[in-house]
C-alpha cells in the first residue's frame, strides 16, 4: 500500500487550539507521531525570518560590492541570489513534511542508513560552526558597542555577554522546537521593528549620485557575487530545512511549505541587501570599514541614544540564526549514529559552541577568518548533497517508509554507493573551482581553473565561486540520470502487489 495513504493526503492542516505549553521537547531524530503533527505552513515564517534579520544582512551590500559591480549587477546578485538560495531551502522543506523526520534522517533514503553518516557529520561540523561564529559575533558586537558609549567593553563586558547569549542559545537547543518557535516569534517583531528604524535613521547617509557612479563589473565578477549570497544564504541552511516543517500535517499544503519557507528567510535578508548597497555605494570608506568590523562601521552612522537599541537588534539577530543551528546541529549529531537523547545533543554542542566563542572571544588573534575559510570549504559538499537530496525527493512519488529509515537491512540499504561517489566527486570538482583566501592553509583549492580554461587561480574567474554551483549540479543532474531505476524499485519494494 503507498505510504501516504495511511498518513490521510486528503483534508487540510489543522491548528491546535490554544498555547501549547512549553517543556523539553522528547523527540529527537524519529518519525513525529501523527497525533504531534499540527499548525500549517505558514507558521514557518517565523523560525526562517528570526534567523535571517540581522543586521549583519546590511554587511553584504560591501561584501557584494567587493567584487566590483555596479549597484544595479549588485542589486540582482543579490536579490536573485537570496530568493533563488531560499527557494532550495523551501523545497528541501518538503521533505519534513513528507517524511516528519529531521533533513538528516530522510536524507537515509538517497544515501542509505549507514552511509548517510557521512553528509550528517559534515552537517553537524557546519552547523556547530555556524553556532559558535554568531555566538561570538555576538559577544564581540556587545564589546564594542559598550565601548562606542563609554560604557567599557573590555574582559567582564565579553563574559556577561557570552554567558547571556550562550544561555539563551543553548535553553532554546534543550528545550527545542516549541520553545525555539516562541523565541523566534518575539525575536522577528522586536528585530523588525527595531532593523525599520534603524534604516530610517541612516537613511540621510545615502548619496545617490555616488550609488549610481559605481562603475560595472565583469561576467565573472557579477557571478562570482551570485554564488557568494547563494552560500553565504540559503545554502547554509538547507541542510536543516525539513527540520521546521517535519511537525506539519502531511496534508499541509507543500506550496505553502515552499513558499512561507522561502518568504520567510528572504524577506529580511532581501531588504538588508538593498539598504546596505545603498550605504557601501554611498561611501567608499564605510564600505571599507563595514569589510574591516560591520558591527562597529554600522554603529559609527548612528546617534548616540539609538546604539543600545542597535546592539539589542545585532544580538536578537544572532542568537536567532544560532538557535536554530543549534537545534539542526543536535539532530544531525544524533543521525551520525551518536546514542543520546536528543536534548543532550544539543548540551553537547552547546559546551561545544560555548568553547569555541571563548577562544575566539579571548585567544585568537586571528580566528574568524581562517574559520570562515574552513565553513566555505564545507560549504562545496554541502551544495552537492543539496543537489542529491532534491533530485531524489522530485523523483519519489511516495513518502518514505518511516521504519526502514532506522534499518540497514530496509528498502533503502545500508550504503548507496551511487549518491555518495556524486558526493565526492560533486565536492573534488568543487574544490577544483573555487579560491579561498581566508587562510593559507586552503591554498591548495582552485586547482581544476587552469585546467578548464579559466585562466588559473589568478584569472577573472578564480572568484566568482563556480564550484559551488558545479557541485550542486553534478548532485542534482547525476542523481536525477543514474537513480531513477533504484529508486522505482525502493518504493515497489512496499508497494501492494
Amino acid at each position: 500500500m503507498a505510504q501516504q495513504s495511511t498518513h490521510g493526503e486528503a483534508g487540510t492542516a489543522r491548528e491546535v487550539p490554544g498555547p501549547r505549553a512549553v517543556s523539553v521537547e522528547t523527540n529527537g531524530i524519529n518519525v513525529i507521531d501523527e497525533s504531534e503533527r499540527r499548525g500549517s505552513p505558514r507558521q514557518l515564517f517565523w523560525p526562517w525570518f528570526g534567523a535571517n534579520v540581522s543586521v549583519l544582512g546590511l554587511a553584504y551590500g560591501s561584501f557584494v560590492l567587493g567584487f566590483g559591480i555596479s549597484f544595479g549587477q549588485a542589486l540582482v546578485a543579490g536579490v536573485v541570489g537570496i530568493v533563488v538560495s531560499f527557494l532550495l531551502c523551501g523545497l528541501v522543506a518538503v521533505a519534513g513534511k513528507r517524511g516528519s523526520a529531521p533533513t538528516l534522517v530522510l536524507s537515509r533514503a538517497a544515501f542509505g542508513v549507514d552511509g548517510n553518516r557521512v553528509p550528517s557529520v559534515l552537517s553537524w561540523v557546519l552547523t556547530v560552526g555556524w553556532e559558535t561564529v554568531l555566538v561570538s559575533l555576538a559577544t564581540l558586537a556587545t564589546s564594542t558597542v559598550f565601548t562606542q558609549l563609554g560604557w567599557g567593553g573590555g574582559t567582564a563586558t565579553k563574559v556577561v555577554a557570552l554567558l547571556v547569549v550562550a544561555a539563551l542559545v543553548v535553553a532554546g537547543g534543550v528545550l527545542g522546537f516549541d520553545l525555539i518557535m516562541r523565541m523566534q516569534a518575539v525575536i522577528t517583531v522586536v528585530t523588525a521593528v527595531l532593523t525599520v528604524v534603524y534604516i530610517a535613521l541612516v537613511a540621510p547617509e545615502i548619496d545617490w549620485s555616488s550609488v549610481a557612479s559605481v562603475p560595472a563589473g565583469s561576467a565573472a565578477a557579477l557571478i562570482g557575487a551570485l554564488i557568494f549570497v547563494m552560500t553565504g544564504y540559503g545554502f547554509g541552511w538547507v541542510n536543516a530545512a525539513a527540520d521546521y516543517s517535519r511537525y506539519l500535517p502531511r496534508s499541509a499544503s507543500t506550496r505553502g511549505v515552499i513558499g512561507w519557507t522561502t518568504f520567510g528567510g528572504a524577506l529580511a535578508p532581501v531588504i538588508l541587501l538593498v539598504t546596505g548597497l545603498l550605504l557601501a555605494g554611498s561611501d567608499a570608506d564605510l564600505s571599507a570599514a563595514i569589510g574591516a568590523d560591520p558591527i562597529g562601521a554600522l554603529g559609527t552612522i548612528l546617534p548616540t541614544w539609538f546604539l543600545v537599541p542597535f546592539i539589542l537588534v545585532v544580538v536578537l539577530g544572532l542568537i536567532g540564526g544560532a538557535l536554530l543551528d543549534i537545534y539542526s546541529s543536535g539532530l544531525s549529531l544524533l543521525a551520525a549514529g551518536v546514542r543520546v537523547p536528543r536534548p543532550v545533543a544539543a548540551t553537547i554542542d552547546g559546551a561545544l559552541m560555548v568553547a569555541g566563542t571563548v577562544f575566539v572571544v579571548f585567544v585568537a588573534d586571528d580566528f574568524i577568518g581562517p574559520f570562515q575559510g574552513f565553513l566555505i570549504t564545507l560549504g562545496v559538499p554541502i551544495a552537492a548533497w543539496c543537489g542529491i537530496v532534491l533530485a531524489d525527493l522530485a523523483l519519489r512519488r511516495r513518502d518514505y517508509a518511516e521504519a526502514d529509515l532506522f534499518d540497514p537491512r530496509g528498502r533503502y540499504g545500508s550504503v548507496q554507493a551511487v549518491p555518495l561517489a556524486l558526493l565526492v566527486l560533486g565536492t573534488v570538482v568543487g574544490w577544483g573551482l573555487v579560491t579561498n583566501t581566508f587562510a593559507g592553509w586552503l591554498d591548495w583549492q582552485g586547482y581544476l581553473l587552469g585546467a578548464v580554461g579559466l585562466g588559473g587561480r589568478d584569472g577573472a574567474w578564480a572568484f566568482a565561486n563556480l564550484g559551488v554551483l558545479a557541485a550542486f549540479l553534478i548532485g542534482l543532474l547525476g542523481t536525477l540520470a543514474l537513480r531513477r531505476r533504484a529508486i522505482r524499485a525502493q518504493e515497489s519494494a512496499g508497494a501492494t502487489p
